[in-house]
Formats: C-alpha cells, sequence, structure tokens
C-alpha cells in the first residue's frame, strides 16, 4: 500500500507525528522533536502542515540536488497562486530565483553570480570589520546591551545594501519590510501579517523602482547598477525588483539570526575564545555553527514525478513535501554525537545552505561575515557573557533568537 496525500497514514501510525509550529517549547528547542523523528528512520507524515516531511541528511541533501523535485509544480500543473490582498506581494515573488527553475532560473541568477564570486566577497573583508568595530565602538562603554539588535543586524543588512547599492539610511525600512515579508513564508501566518507583507512589498517595490530609475541615467559601482546596464539579455524592471527583494531579505535574514545563534551557542558553552582568532579556526566555527543551529529549518518542494521515498511510501506527481533541513544537520546517522558542538569534527557538513540548483549565492558572503562578526566581537571583548537565557521568536521556519542580552 502507498501513502499519497490524499491517503495520509492512519493517526495511530508512527510516521503519522503530531506538533504544533506555534508551542513555545517546541520553537525555542526543536531538536527533541527532530530526534523523534530520526528514531523512526523515514519520512514522516506531519499532521499540522498536511505534509510528508524528510529528515535525514542524505535524504535531505539528495531531494535537494534530486531534479525531480522542484520549486515549482510540474508543467501543465496549476502554479500556486497568492489570494488578491497579497496581489503586491505575488508581484515581487513573481520573478524571485527561489520560485523559478531553468531556464528562467540560469539566466536571472548568471547575472548576479559576479557580485557574489570569492574573490570580489572577500575583498569586502575590510569594509566588515571596520563597520563592525564601529558598532562596538556605540556600546564598549555601556555594560549591558541586546547584541542581536546592536550588533548582529546592522552588520548584514549594512553590507547587502551596499552591495546592491542601496542607501545605507534606508536600512531601518529594509529590516521592517523584510521583517513583515518573510512572515509569509512560515505557512502559519494570520490575515493581518499578511497585509502587513502586501504593504513591504509595496513600499519595498517603490523604493527599488525610483532607485532603477536613478541608475539608468548615472549607473555606479554597485550591484542595481550591474543589473540594469546589462546589455546581452537585460533583465526587466520586475525581474531586477525581485532579484534585489530576493537579495535584500535573503541576504540579511539568515545571517543575522545565524551570527546570533552562533554567539548565544558559544556564550552558552562558554567556547574557548581563542577559537574564532584565526581564519581556520574561526571556519570551523562558522561551519559548526550552521549545523548545530541553523537559521532555516525547513523547505519546500513539488514532486515532478511519481517518485518512491521510502518503501510505501510514494509521493505522486504534484504534491508537495517539505525537507527538513534543521533535522538533517542533527542527523545521528550522518554526525558523531550529532547534538554535540564539536568545531574540530572529521565528519562536518551541512544542508544549512540548501544544496544543488538553489545552493544559496550569498553563501560565502554570510560566512565571510559570520567569521568577521565572530573574530571582531570576541577579539575586543574577551569578558563578554549572557544577561540572561534568550528565547527564540515565533516562527519555526526562521530559528532566530528575539534578543541576546549580553553583559561584561
Amino acid at each position: 500500500m502507498a501513502y499519497h496525500k490524499q491517503m495520509i497514514p492512519h493517526e495511530a501510525s508512527p510516521l503519522h507525528v503530531s506538533q504544533n509550529p506555534k508551542d513555545a517549547g517546541f520553537y525555542n528547542n526543536p531538536y527533541a522533536f527532530y530526534a523523534r523523528l530520526h528514531a523512526l528512520d523515514a519520512p514522516v507524515y506531519w499532521k499540522e502542515y498536511g505534509l510528508w516531511c524528510v529528515c535525514g541528511f542524505d535524504s535531505v541533501n539528495n531531494a535537494l540536488r534530486d531534479d525531480r523535485f522542484a520549486r515549482l509544480p510540474p508543467a501543465g500543473m496549476p502554479m500556486p497562486e497568492h489570494p488578491p490582498h497579497l496581489s503586491d506581494f505575488a508581484a515581487v515573488e513573481r520573478h524571485s530565483l527561489l520560485a523559478l527553475e531553468p531556464p528562467k532560473h540560469t539566466r536571472i541568477r548568471k547575472t548576479v553570480n559576479q557580485a557574489f564570486v570569492n574573490r570580489h566577497v572577500t575583498q569586502m573583508a575590510t569594509d566588515i570589520e571596520v563597520l563592525a568595530n564601529r558598532l562596538i565602538d556605540g556600546f564598549e562603554s555601556t555594560n549591558e546591551i541586546d547584541l542581536l539588535k546592536a550588533y548582529a543586524t546592522p552588520i548584514p543588512v549594512t553590507v547587502i545594501a551596499r552591495l546592491l547599492g542601496v542607501p545605507e539610511c534606508e536600512c531601518d525600512s529594509l529590516l521592517a519590510w523584510s521583517h513583515a515579508m518573510v512572515r509569509v513564508y512560515t505557512m502559519t501566518q494570520t490575515k493581518q501579517e499578511e497585509l502587513d507583507a502586501n504593504q513591504a512589498s509595496k513600499e519595498f517595490q517603490q523604493l527599488l523602482f525610483d532607485l532603477i530609475r536613478q541608475r539608468r541615467k548615472s549607473p555606479t559601482d554597485d550591484l542595481l547598477s550591474h543589473m540594469v546596464t546589462l546589455k546581452t539579455d537585460p533583465l526587466s524592471d520586475d525581474e531586477i525588483v525581485s532579484t534585489a527583494v530576493l537579495l535584500l531579505n535573503a541576504g540579511h535574514e539568515a545571517t543575522v539570526h545565524q551570527i546570533g545563534n552562533a554567539i548565544h551557542t558559544l556564550l552558552a558553552l562558554n567556547w574557548p575564545r581563542t577559537w574564532v582568532d584565526d581564519e581556520k579556526h574561526g571556519n570551523a566555527i562558522v561551519a559548526e555553527s550552521m549545523r548545530f543551529d541553523a537559521p532555516l529549518h525547513l523547505f519546500t518542494r513539488y514532486a515532478q514525478q511519481d517518485v518512491e521515498l521510502h518503501p510505501n511510501i510514494v509521493i505522486q506527481k504534484g504534491e508537495e513535501i517539505a525537507l527538513l533541513l534543521g533535522a538533517a544537520n542533527r542527523d545521528p546517522r550522518r554526525f558523531n554525537q550529532a547534538d554535540t558542538f564539536k568545531p574540530d569534527r572529521t565528519d562536518a557538513a551541512s544542508v544549512a545552505f540548501g544544496a544543488g540548483l538553489h545552493f544559496c549565492i550569498g553563501a560565502t558572503l554570510a560566512r565571510l561575515e559570520m567569521r568577521i562578526a565572530l573574530n571582531t566581537l570576541f577579539k575586543r571583548m574577551p569578558d563578554i557573557k549572557l544577561a540572561e537565557q534568550p528565547q527564540y521568536q515565533n516562527s519555526f521556519h526562521f530559528h532566530g533568537l528575539q534578543s541576546l542580552n549580553v553583559k561584561w
């Protein structure tokens, strides 16, 4: 017998799991739930989402690379549509790289690859370090601060704004718009949150259309100028806006929480601060932080054909599945002492940046920002410690802290 979305397992089946994603105990520590899933050693049907979920590292990694799964339904099948009150949000999403497949995905991604090649990114290291030091200068004389707000947030949003060519004076607006928009990706948002996301999308688009017009008249040395001045296979204004919104949202939202999560981990475990003093150990800290407490925990994919996920579990063509990245990163079958933070582990790996066609285009930049942010912070403030036990925000998909209060 094959299980389908229309033929879900009986609730008595061990593969039928129930977990409210809004439960505070869960979103503060999803890893206890993941341990239950790993013990089953099979995909599970998550009742609250109505989706089959893949949990193991190899299974998730393979699914991200498997062309039998894609971000869009198969050709000829209905496309997912947003309701009318999300029309502006839908317009921004229409040409997003995360919602495209080849050949359109290939065409747009090629235009932004240049900004994220390793050589170009590493040249930004000095500017990132200067920014980190300037932020610390601003709060070092106090004895307690919310590090998420004062440090982990402004670094990524400022860096990506500079890269794109968005004025830094707009960073507060970018943060507000981004926070509103990403709630729609959680699949648990309220109607009011959808309305807020739509308004944010409208305002975000207007800013970018204004900047595009400016760059057409007077190009500068930034990514927006690069996109608007393409001579071969140029992008439309709508495509540029979708791409810029994705880069701004993804370029800071996940990185903010990964920096915050990493600092929290190091402080909570009282990890030796000297580990971040050199590039080799700093990179190891970053890699293990991405595995141990990643900021993104769930992606979805559509089956392009009937796929047997597991003996007696067949996903039908057009059906959507969930890939649990956070669970995959704690898979005990892949990692020795999976629930232990071990930067020197010999089995290092992670799907925190995705894999395959949709691997995070800004991964190199995000790693660099994290390493410099950690190194600069602990070098300047070696006595820093947690002022209180932080709580995670009510958003399972985007696993990050509400605040990170520290003292010294």
